[in-house]
Order: structure tokens, then sequence, then C-alpha cells
């Protein structure tokens, strides 16, 4: 979907290195709150198999976990890859290449994030409660980050365009 920063001067009077500039330091921003929290639940999850009742869960629940250990590995490694992705590109003139890249790498993070999330809530639900409270609560969790991480922004992405189109343009200086 195009947003107005991806058009010839976006409502701004700047540069397309400006701009860029601008992109990265954004995503940047988005990144550093991510990140940390990503890498605290991977780091999580990674620990339980050496807590003694891990013996206990059956073969679904350990399935659950082992996939779940996987998207979490996915998702530090999308949301961090933007840093590789800066340094290999450093001084090369490839902003534009590298905000893209590293807009696709965050928002595929940040799918896998929505994943552990949901699927660690099925996990302790399937846990604590039992397997169908573990579905529901997964689906529940599943589907209230589609709704926020998602469909809300995509949302206000259609209801600001058309009254961006029928702006007038910001005077001449």
């Amino acid at each position: 979907m195009s947003q107005p920063d991806d058009k010839p001067g976006g409502g701004r009077r700047e540069s397309v290195n400006e701009r860029m500039d601008r992109n990265w330091s954004e995503l940047l921003q988005e990144l550093r709150v991510t990140e940390t929290g990503v890498q605290i639940l991977t780091g999580f999850l990674l620990t339980v198999p050496f807590q003694q009742r891990f013996t206990m869960l059956d073969d679904y629940e350990r399935a659950v976990y082992l996939g779940l250990v996987v998207l979490a590995v996915t998702a530090t490694g999308l949301i961090v890859a933007p840093v590789s992705l800066h340094r290999v590109l450093f001084r090369r003139g490839l902003k534009s290449e590298l905000v893209h890249e590293a807009d696709l790498m965050a928002r595929g993070g940040l799918a896998a994030l929505a994943l552990v999330l949901a699927g660690s809530t099925l996990l302790l639900f399937d846990i604590v409660v039992g397997r169908t409270a573990g579905l529901a609560a997964g689906a529940i969790a599943l589907v209230f980050l589609i709704l926020v991480w998602l469909l809300v922004p995509l949302r206000l992405a259609r209801r600001a365009s058309p009254r961006r189109a029928a702006a007038p343009p910001p005077p001449e200086r």
C-alpha cells in the first residue's frame, strides 16, 4: 500500500536521501521497541527444557514448544537482521534498498512475533487449564494481535488516503 512518504515530496520538503534517512531512523526506533522484548522471550523459551516439569509435557505440548522456539528465533533473527544489513551496505549508497529490505524483515519479524505470542498463550493455557482452553486462548490472542497490529493500521491508512488526496498541496516557499 502506498503511503504519503512513498510519493515524491510525501507532503514534506525533503530530498530522496533525507526521506530515506528519516525512514531509516523511524524504522530503527520501531525495532528498538521490539528487539529487547523478543530477545527476552526467546531467551526464556530456550531455558524451559531445563525446568523439572518439562518432562511432564505430552507430545503435542513438546511439538508446540519446539515450534515456538523456531518462531522465536525467526522473529529475533528478522528483527535484528537490519543491523547486519546496514553493516554490509554501509557507505555503499544503497539507503533506499536498505530501508526497503529492513522494512520487509521487520514486518516478517512482527508476524513471527505475533505467532510466538499466540502460541505461547496456547501452550500456557493448554498446560494450566486444558487443550480446548489452550486452543481458544491461542486463537483469541492471534485474532487480537492481527486486529491491533494489522487491521487497525490498515483501516487508518485507508481512511487517511482520501483525505490526503483531497488536501491541497502545501504552498511553495
